[in-house]
């Protein structure tokens, strides 16, 4: 176009398609320019959801705190140092892109974005970094090398820091040309503004996933250690708490999460290697002489296989042995408390003193059916004295008295097609999945029904329930989640068939879509 002597005519057609292409080249920018700004906003929409599922998991591992201090206590206390890192630099994240749109009249007008001066004159003076440059690496490094620290105390979590060290690097890059470039130069100088704000809303999606993965991680971790047999206690249930001199002790061993299914490859008790008929599932039967009058020991311990291992676990208890009746026995027959708002069966007796010669009073306590069988009803309060009183075939009386705590029934745990806490579901199975509750680790068969219950998906509003199968609206939120959304099933209310007591709210569950 430009070779030979042209006319003026041909010069301004030249010029035509120079300003043609020119303009080409500005329309091309701007979509770019909309499509980084596009980005932008999907991945502050994702980060927002993130932001309200971990919420979510920080406030149901408080709950469990609430419950089992004990157990949960020292996770919680990690999962909390997790989040104020993780808090700590989406703040700081968060407020220099304030800073980095102040000055325009519209934020979300990415066509004028196409300037990098902000960060340039923000971060470098030359080649330099500035202060605010370098609080913005030491930032970075703040919350890696924190989130790698509590990580650290975890053999288990050694994937995750590494993984972590590698995704907030700052360590030099090498360009394509094999040239070595400071990491902040590499990634924002020069860049258009859109492009470097839509990096920072990128680096708080960074910690918003390394957050959300360290605290699965860590309550994965700790369901693995709670299903491991060097958990369980070994607990001597006496069939009375006073023996006779004389007399046999009887009375069995169970485990404290008493699994039917669980059977003891060996059985040591006070020296003595008991037969294999005595171990029986999920218990072992004991049997030998009481011995002589005063404090007994029993002394041993329960051998289980686990993979190559051999797991020992200790049996210490102790039991009485009187001359005479002196107190009278009393027991609940399924616990040391007894729980408002249900029946609870218990045995009284006086050693050696016939039931027809025994008396018991208490408020809600009554007689039923059965030699030395009680009902006791407790009212309120949070304790109730029993006074019993029994009649010596010399027409001398004596008495005993005990005290009981009275406790409320325990917060039930939701479930979803039978399952608790953190599950794992096909979409489809959770669209027809029932919502129950169940009460873990309670001595009575009480049966809960729940009335109604909500579900969140991710980017989509609460759905309401009543009943406890999903309705239309909350099956057709379902189906918008995707693989790996965590949907939660919480304010689940349920009740007592049958029985008037107000149960306390449900414990929330967590599912994530398997596919």
């Amino acid at each position: 176009m430009a070779s030979g002597k042209l006319s003026a005519r041909q010069k301004m057609i030249n010029l035509m398609y120079l300003i043609f292409i020119a303009m080409l080249a500005l329309n091309m920018s701007k979509e770019v320019l909309s499509a980084f700004g596009l980005m932008n906003e999907k991945l502050t929409e994702s980060n927002e959801a993130a932001t309200a599922r971990n919420e979510a998991f920080m406030a149901g591992l408080a709950e469990k705190v609430e419950e089992q201090p004990a157990k949960y206590q020292p996770l919680k206390a990690q999962a909390d140092q997790i989040s104020v890192l993780a808090n700590d630099f989406n703040s700081y994240l968060a407020n220099l892109k304030s800073q980095m749109t102040a000055k325009l009249e519209d934020p979300k007008d990415y066509e004028v974005m196409d300037k990098g001066d902000f960060l340039d004159n923000h971060f470098f003076i030359g080649d330099k970094l500035k202060p605010e440059g370098q609080e913005f690496m030491d930032q970075i490094a703040k919350f890696r090398d924190g989130v790698v620290a509590v990580l650290n105390t975890n053999p288990d979590m050694a994937s995750i820091a590494k993984d972590v060290q590698a995704k907030f690097s700052t360590e030099p890059v090498k360009n394509r040309d094999g040239n070595t470039i400071q990491w902040l130069d590499y990634h924002y100088k020069g860049f258009p503004l859109v492009a470097s704000l839509t990096k920072m809303t990128q680096l708080q999606a960074d910690v918003k996933t390394t957050e959300s993965e360290v605290l699965s991680s860590m309550l994965a971790g700790k369901l693995k250690v709670e299903a491991s047999l060097t958990n369980f206690d070994a607990i001597v249930v006496p069939d009375k708490t006073a023996f006779f001199s004389g007399e046999e002790f009887t009375g069995r061993i169970i485990l404290g999460k008493n699994d039917k299914t669980l059977r003891a490859n060996k059985v040591i008790i006070n020296g003595k290697e008991l037969p294999a008929d005595a171990m029986q599932q999920g218990q072992t039967i004991l049997k030998f002489p009481a011995g002589a009058v005063g404090e007994r020991e029993i002394v041993g311990e329960f051998q289980f296989k686990e993979g190559d291992s051999i797991i020992s676990i200790p049996v210490k208890s102790s039991y009485a042995v009187v001359p005479k009746p002196n107190s009278a026995t009393i027991s609940a027959d399924k616990m040391n408390v007894v729980y408002r708002g249900v029946v609870n069966p218990m045995t009284i007796s006086f050693a050696g003193v016939s039931d027809n010669n025994v008396s018991a009073s208490a408020p809600g306590l009554s007689k039923a059916g059965g030699v030395g069988k009680y009902e006791m009803r407790p009212g309120t309060g949070r304790e109730v004295v029993i006074n019993v009183t029994g009649t010596l075939p010399d027409g001398s009386k004596v008495s005993d008295r005990a005290t009981f705590r009275i406790k409320d029934i325990p917060k039930p745990s939701g479930t979803i097609a039978g399952q608790q806490d953190n599950v794992s579901l096909p979409r489809q199975n959770l669209e027809i999945g029932t919502v129950g509750a169940v009460l873990n680790d309670f001595d009575f068969d009480l049966n809960l029904t729940v009335t109604s219950f909500k579900v969140k998906v991710p980017g989509q509003p609460s759905v309401s329930v009543n009943g406890n199968k999903m309705n239309d609206q909350a099956k057709n939120a379902l189906r918008k989640a995707s693989r790996g959304d965590g949907v939660q099933i919480f304010d689940i209310k349920a009740s007592i068939v049958g029985n008037p007591v107000k149960l306390p709210n449900v414990s929330p569950v967590f599912v994530e879509i398997s596919n």
